[in-house]
């Protein structure tokens, strides 16, 4: 017993690097949130340093903002005359009203699901892997080749004729 109050007190163990934190205390320093950020700035401020710069009334350093008549508010009462004719000459206001209510839910869910998969640990790297092997099939089946270019700009006029309806 002698042996072992003499190890614990000898200066080398005293002198030991501290031990590394248990799983609980790791577990409780991930749960923290991390320190706010502060910024300031190790630059002194550079004033001019010439007599004529300082010898000027405040009165000549300022400066009067003032507005034009430019092209872009013409371009955006255009814009707002356009839109407002286009509304008017609308017969179903409010299924349009109701297709864009449902897109903004149907972006708010999609937002939700993409937060959600991207908290699961291992499953957005996966995601990115999936999406990189879809990128590089679609490249070698579409783009790699002069025929099978030719081919998918046939199936996107195809595409294209079937949504104006005039296929």
């Amino acid at each position: 017993m002698a042996a072992t109050a003499l190890a614990a007190s000898s200066p080398a163990n005293a002198l030991s690097w501290p031990r590394p934190p248990s799983a609980a205390q790791r577990a409780t320093l991930f749960l923290l949130p991390p320190p706010p950020r502060r910024c300031f700035s190790s630059q002194p401020l550079h004033l001019p340093s010439s007599p004529s710069q300082e010898a000027r009334p405040l009165s000549l350093l300022r400066v009067r903002a003032s507005s034009s008549e430019d092209s872009s508010s013409v371009v955006g009462d255009d814009l707002l005359a356009d839109l407002k004719e286009k509304w008017d000459a609308l017969e179903n206001k409010s299924t349009v009203l109701l297709y864009g209510g449902g897109a903004l839910v149907a972006l708010w869910l999609s937002s939700i699901l993409v937060g959600a998969v991207n908290s699961v640990p291992l499953l957005p790297k996966i995601m990115e892997l999936v999406g990189l092997g879809y990128t590089g099939w679609f490249v070698y089946r579409y783009l790699l080749f002069k025929e099978s270019r030719k081919e998918l700009a046939n199936d996107i006029d195809v595409l294209k004729k079937k949504v104006a309806g005039t296929e």
